[in-house]
């Protein structure tokens, strides 16, 4: 296919439509059809845009038996019956600015219109579970057939309601009627596949589903939503060689950047790494390296939460957990954890599997540009556009030279200038020591323009307080709130921090920096 004739769905989440405008679609029909064979109730969770709608649909078009759609695509050579079911299939992201039990139940009858129209209306249908069930029932008689339910976006009505107990419980309470007619309903229901961000335990939202299958971490379908790395190089060869001359570079070069941006998620132990989906079609689309997954800004609800739990934001860059930890019901979080990782802010890295234990970290440049962005309003008051193109540009093109004196000179006027939001200082003091009211704001200043930066790296005889890796330098940074400069750079140098890094092939500049309390900003710093 020529480049020039490439069409590329950005915001058409429609396989039928996909299919019949000749637009680029990733075939993933073999993993569809594998899916609904194996257990008549599905759950699966992902991130938002990353082909969970375009997956409904797909299933909406197969089970409707429209074997025209699928037409060289890999399940033609699986699939021999293409039967036709009657499909009920429910979009609840409608829901979302619903702020009121009677507002929510009202949505919810809209959304059942149009099938009430096919099906009719029992008596007694005055609540939307009922009136679910009853059209459940009526599809099955009218058809002969068993009922195909699938339902997108179910938890979109609770999203923002995670901190508000009473209204999250009605809403809950709402849900659970409408979701335990599937149950009611068993025996003349098909197939039913529920997606969502994030995961409800089934016991407050599901009811009695017990038979529902949660394959959001199974590695057969960790592929099934996202672009694989094999998928990328054979599908998008021609989009990545458009975008290299575009770019005026190679296709292997232009190949690295979009890795670097786009892919690094995965869903499982065994999952391949994956590109977003919605972000990289919007690359091509645009011809434009840019930070599209957040477009439309960092989810409040997401903030909401960090700031709830007092996140660590500093830690997000190597977590050790277990899938208790990471993948437990929303309503059980303890932490922030949970949300991070079901919403794609944080994804699986490594797993080792003798002691079941995962390795999470931010996915990619991408996801980590935007959650930075997001945060530093939330966390020192000021917008991130001014920080980066003020402040943050100086001083990183001073350390990259080099000039130290000019590099503290900066970072103490910036300093001295935040206007904190309010209660932020005594959240850090309660996730780390003093000093970690500077290791969060040096974090997100670093990560702002893409350069490595870890805080309390665990080295031989300690802890480091930051590295940040440029180019051609490593700084091994020690702070002291209660102590001198010198005795700062001494610990470095006594407990061998930099010796980690003294083979890569950088320069080490070791830097000890005291900070005065009162001021809140540099006091004095040595350099070695």
């Amino acid at each position: 296919m020529e480049t020039a004739s490439r069409r590329y769905p950005v915001g058409i989440q429609t396989f039928e439509r996909i299919r019949k405008e000749n637009y680029l679609y990733i075939d993933k029909t073999d993993l569809v059809w594998k899916m609904t064979k194996e257990s008549p109730f599905v759950f699966l969770s992902r991130p938002r845009r990353f082909g969970k709608s375009l997956l409904t649909t797909t299933l909406d078009s197969y089970f409707k038996g429209q074997k025209e759609l699928f037409e060289g695509l890999k399940i033609m050579a699986l699939e021999k019956e293409w039967e036709s079911y009657p499909v009920i299939h429910l979009d609840l992201s409608v829901t979302k600015a619903e702020s009121t039990v009677d507002g929510l139940r009202s949505v919810l009858f809209r959304i059942l219109e149009g099938y009430k129209g096919i099906y009719g209306e029992g008596e007694y249908e005055n609540a939307p579970g009922g009136l679910f069930s009853g059209i459940i029932h009526r599809a099955y008689q009218k058809t002969g057939k068993q009922v195909v339910i699938i339902i997108d976006e179910y938890d979109a009505p609770l999203l923002d309601k995670l901190n508000e107990k009473e209204l999250l419980e009605s809403f809950r309470n709402v849900m659970q009627e409408f979701f335990v007619q599937l149950k009611a309903n068993e025996a003349v229901i098909r197939f039913c596949f529920i997606t969502g961000i994030t995961k409800f335990s089934q016991l407050s939202i599901f009811s009695t589903i017990n038979n529902l299958t949660n394959i959001s971490m199974d590695d057969k379908y960790a592929a099934i939503c996202g672009i694989t790395e094999n998928e990328f190089a054979n599908d998008m060869a021609p989009d990545i060689a458009m975008l290299a001359e575009e770019y005026e570079c190679t296709p292997d070069e232009m190949r690295a950047k979009l890795k670097l941006q786009y892919d690094g998620y995965r869903f499982a132990g065994k999952s391949p790494d994956l590109y977003n989906p919605f972000s990289l079609l919007k690359c091509f689309n645009q011809r434009k390296i840019a930070n599209y997954w957040f477009e439309s800004g960092t989810p409040t609800f997401l903030i909401r939460q960090m700031q709830h739990y007092r996140t660590d934001i500093t830690s997000m860059d190597y977590i050790v957990s277990d899938a208790l930890a990471f993948d437990r019901p929303t309503e059980a979080m303890e932490n922030a954890l949970p949300l991070l990782y079901q919403s794609g802010y944080l994804t699986i890295k490594d797993y080792d599997r003798e002691t079941e234990t995962f390795v999470l970290s931010i996915p990619n440049k991408e996801v980590r540009t935007g959650l930075i962005n997001g945060l530093i309003p939330t966390y020192i008051g000021l917008d991130s556009s001014i920080v980066r193109n003020g402040f943050a540009l100086n001083l990183c093109r001073f350390l990259k030279k080099g000039d130290i004196d000019k590099a503290m000179a900066e970072l103490k006027s910036f300093l001295a200038g935040i206007p904190y939001v309010e209660g932020f200082k005594k959240k850090l003091e309660s996730v780390s020591n003093y000093e970690g009211f500077y290791e969060y704001t040096f974090w997100l200043i670093f990560n702002m323009l893409n350069f490595y930066a870890r805080t309390q790296v665990k080295c031989a005889q300690g802890r480091i307080d930051i590295v940040l890796q440029m180019p051609d330098t490593t700084y091994v940074f020690e702070l002291k709130v209660n102590g001198t400069a010198q005795e700062a750079l001494d610990q470095i140098n006594s407990k061998n921090y930099a010796l980690p890094y003294d083979t890569e092939g950088r320069r080490v500049v070791k830097i000890g920096i005291q900070f005065d309390r009162d001021t809140m900003t540099v006091g004095e710093y040595v350099v070695e």
